[in-house]
């Protein structure tokens, strides 16, 4: 049995995303987890919202509820997860989150969804000509300065993974009227279920987050 760890910048267990990465996994691979939010209370977590000039960050709390961070504001928790991880003896430690982040301290490989993301998407894009879901207003600036240095055009559109469905069917209608080779979802928080909505009504390829990931770390595990 291989012990893979699993970082969510929210509050663990993210038991909303391991359904969609334990079957590209298999029986093999046992799941610990550990967040930067863990033992902190909503209001605490709201405390660690993004300043001005700070990437934005969305995750869920325990409740379900939703919370936005500023990236530099939970790099210290997220180096304290790496170091629980290693003590319950992981020896992949996948982050489930596509943001980008400054190196960690690690004696074990950290893999990043974003990274993973980098590398694919511009091969699987024939014209270099993408569209993006992100999931909030705030982040669009963000994510389009981050995939103009891969392809030579990106389109983003924005609907969280949870909020109402509606409001990711309306990113579909709208990604389906852009000229791009295919749609990356770039949130660990959209889902098979979602990603294939956004298929069927944009008439495009959809490239998701956490499945990509997953299915790296597979081969890492294999």
């Amino acid at each position: 049995m291989k012990k893979l760890g699993l970082i969510t910048i929210g509050q663990s267990p993210r038991t909303d995303i391991t359904p969609d990465l334990e079957p590209i996994l298999g029986p093999d691979v046992q799941l610990c987890q550990a967040g930067a939010l863990d033992g902190i209370t909503p209001q605490e977590a709201a405390a660690l919202a993004p300043e001005e000039g700070d990437s934005v960050l969305i995750s869920k709390l325990r409740d379900g509820s939703t919370v936005l961070l500023g990236e530099q504001r939970i790099l210290p928790r997220l180096q304290q997860c790496i170091y629980s991880l290693e003590e319950q003896e992981a020896e992949l430690i996948l982050f489930l989150c596509t943001g980008s982040f400054p190196p960690f301290q690690s004696h074990v490989p950290l893999i990043y969804p974003c990274v993973v993301l980098n590398g694919a998407v511009p091969a699987l894009t024939g014209r270099s000509r993408i569209a993006v879901v992100a999931p909030k207003e705030e982040q669009r600036a963000q994510c389009m300065e981050k995939w103009q240095n891969f392809v030579q055009s990106v389109q983003v559109v924005c609907a969280s993974p949870y909020g109402p469905p509606e409001e990711l069917d309306q990113a579909a209608r709208e990604a389906s009227a852009l000229d791009a080779d295919l749609i990356v979802m770039d949130c660990m928080g959209y889902t098979t279920a979602m990603k294939e909505r956004v298929r069927q009504l944009s008439g495009k390829p959809v490239v998701l987050s956490r499945t990509l990931a997953a299915r790296a770390v597979a081969e890492l595990l294999a």
